[in-house]
């Protein structure tokens, strides 16, 4: 029997991340440790385990609580091999040598355990703008896996100035600067705004990565809640 089967083969590499397909990422254990998002599992051959990572302390448990910021995050062990993705959407895979990023929570897919992480508020946004602009903080050596909701773009803040929605801006370097930009004039006040009333603002040296949407809306459970693990690891 003729097959084009074969084109969907697994990508072979000697990376601890390989993406298998623009919405696919393998990860080989090899006794090597990473957090993922919950219920981001589709599949895996040899032995791995699952355990929830919780919240990596006091700290931060009580700053997920209060800004909403954050994934809830499975660690995952053992030796075999662990295909992950979420909702189709692209992956894009960023390898840091000590180096540092920002990722909006519900664009980060996964990363090597030896990676720290933290939740910080935006700069330049005040207490008034509530919990939306928090985003999460990655620094370490190691992979890490981002989503976005379409192909994104890549654009170099020290070009120009550089302006988009909080929730587009998926992801950017250290030495970018950020600000929060608003246009609350009397048209926005009367509901013929353009819906467009806050910005940030990114300049410095530098890139941010910008999604072709506003991202999805999910519930806080429907990651856990799309199959019986994920349920186990949301408990």
């Amino acid at each position: 029997m003729q097959t084009t089967l074969a084109q969907y083969n697994e990508t072979p590499s000697t990376d601890t991340f390989t993406l298998q397909s623009s919405k696919l990422l393998k990860v080989s254990l090899a006794g090597r440790t990473i957090q993922a998002k919950v219920g981001s599992m589709v599949a895996y051959q040899g032995e791995a385990s699952f355990e929830h990572a919780g919240s990596g302390g006091m700290s931060r448990m009580l700053k997920k609580a209060v800004t909403g910021e954050g994934q809830e995050l499975m660690r995952v062990t053992g030796n075999g091999e662990v295909f992950l993705a979420d909702q189709a959407q692209d992956i894009h895979l960023v390898y840091l040598e000590g180096e540092k990023i920002t990722v909006n929570g519900p664009n980060l897919l996964a990363f090597d355990a030896d990676i720290d992480w933290d939740i910080e508020r935006v700069q330049g946004a005040s207490n008034m703008m509530g919990a939306g602009l928090y985003n999460t903080s990655l620094q370490g050596t190691g992979w890490v896996a981002i989503l976005s909701d379409g192909p994104p773009v890549l654009l170099d803040v020290a070009g120009a100035p550089t302006y988009a929605d909080a929730q587009s801006a998926i992801t950017w370097s250290a030495g970018v600067t950020t600000a929060v930009r608003t246009d609350f004039k009397m048209k926005n006040l009367i509901g013929k705004g353009s819906g467009e009333s806050i910005q940030m603002a990114f300049s410095g040296t530098g890139w941010v990565l910008v999604q072709p949407s506003e991202g999805r809306v999910t519930s806080a459970s429907s990651s856990s809640s799309n199959s019986p693990l994920g349920n186990l690891l949301g408990g």
